[in-house]
């Protein structure tokens, strides 16, 4: 691992040119109005040196390559754990890695003692990965009780109340994925999972890199957390995590042989599958180890440039705020497009949500007019990232400011 950097100063990354452009040029940031940053920020260009690095061990050591992948891996958990506030403390909880958070959900999901506990406890805003399944293990028999977001001051203590001695589980987003609002409160929840014998899931995908997630400041030190690298961490697909708390004795259902690698040369007991120590009972099976390679090399990245989850939220903040100004002042009709004017800036996490029945429409017209977004339902999403100046930003409002007009 590389020592870590000076932080740049912020308004280095606000003016022209950007003192981080230059260094993704394959994504050409400098020359595209990239607001996806929510969703898929740019990759710095080391990662394509450690997605060759991946190619070129392999055709060197063929399957004797297991060595320097597992070590990448290693890097790729130390990289988290710093994000979570954990950096060199093995004894504080220990991370699995999977390519999605859906297949490490499942396996937390079929660790848990469902048959005596048939209830998990969520909210009604959480993302795809989690909301479907809980609606497919609805359907086959299990209690789901679905807390509403709104009002999201009182979410943690409603979530806190649902849970009971017949909840197996909690599982909630730390950052809502829709709106990037900010679930507080969370060790309230973790203290009732603890006192009733429940499970905490938190779901940490939008927070890691846009707001700080200390687990000891945020009372989560017993809580899994699940998250991973397509968003702000500037990873790429394939690198999720599962933060597993001390001493879980959890056996997962769903299993794959990774969970038994350590002791594999200890021979088998047929009476009871075995499982490794730590978070290794929650590992899967055989992987493609290139995302881990990249992975790396970019968690050193950010090190290298002391790219703090502190500074990266100052950056985050000054960014949202600036689209949000640059939003009010073209005078937008607040039927066809408006912007959340309640919730405070500090209780945002890493993009602007603007509400509007044509979503869709807006989005199609800034990709038309050079400028990517996305949208959920009735909300465009604007996603900023540290590489994009202020101008770019204010480019990209104007060219919204057009799209309403033509719409």
């Amino acid at each position: 691992m590389t020592s870590p950097a000076t932080s740049p100063a912020p308004e280095d990354l606000y003016r022209e040119p950007n003192a981080l452009a230059p260094h993704y040029s394959r994504f050409r940031v400098a020359e595209r109005l990239l607001l996806t940053g929510h969703s898929h920020q740019a990759w710095p260009d080391c990662g394509f040196a450690g997605q060759l690095r991946a190619w070129e061990d392999a055709a060197r050591l063929v399957d004797g390559k297991w060595e320097e992948a597992f070590a990448r891996g290693n890097r790729v958990r130390a990289g988290y754990a710093e994000l979570l506030g954990r950096p060199e403390r093995p004894d504080d909880g220990d991370y699995a890695l999977g390519s999605n958070t859906h297949e490490l959900v499942i396996r937390f999901l079929s660790a848990l003692p469902l048959r005596a506990r048939p209830r998990l406890v969520t909210t009604a805003g959480e993302f795809h990965s989690i909301r479907r399944q809980l609606d497919r293990l609805e359907e086959e028999g299990l209690t789901i009780v679905r807390v509403p977001v709104d009002p999201i001051d009182s979410l943690s203590e409603r979530l806190r109340l649902a849970t009971d001695d017949e909840a197996a589980a909690v599982l909630v987003s730390a950052v809502l994925y829709r709106d990037a609002r900010i679930v507080d409160g969370l060790g309230s929840v973790a203290e009732r999972c603890q006192r009733v014998g429940a499970e905490l899931l938190v779901d940490a995908y939008h927070a890691l890199n846009a707001v700080p997630f200390d687990l000891s400041s945020l009372g989560l030190e017993g809580a899994f957390v699940t998250g991973g690298g397509y968003k702000y961490c500037q990873l790429g697909e394939g690198n999720c995590f599962l933060r597993v708390p001390p001493d879980c004795r959890l056996r997962p259902a769903v299993t794959g042989w990774f969970a038994e690698f350590s002791a594999l040369h200890e021979g088998e007991d047929a009476r009871r599958v075995s499982y490794g120590p730590g978070a290794e009972r929650f590992a899967g099976s055989t992987y493609d180890p290139t995302s881990h390679y990249r992975a790396a090399e970019v968690f050193d990245f950010f090190r290298e440039r002391g790219l703090t989850p502190e500074l990266l939220r100052e950056v985050s903040r000054h960014q949202v705020g600036r689209l949000a100004e640059a939003f009010d002042a073209i005078d937008a009709d607040p039927v066809l497009i408006d912007r959340d004017r309640e919730t405070p800036p500090g209780a945002v996490g890493g993009f602007l949500a603007l509400r509007t029945p044509r979503a869709r429409d807006f989005h199609e017209a800034l990709a038309a007019r050079g400028v990517a977004t996305d949208y959920r339902d009735d909300l465009l999403r604007l996603g900023p990232a540290p590489y994009l100046t202020d101008r770019q930003l204010d480019d990209a409002v104007a060219a919204l400011g057009e799209a309403a007009s033509s719409l």
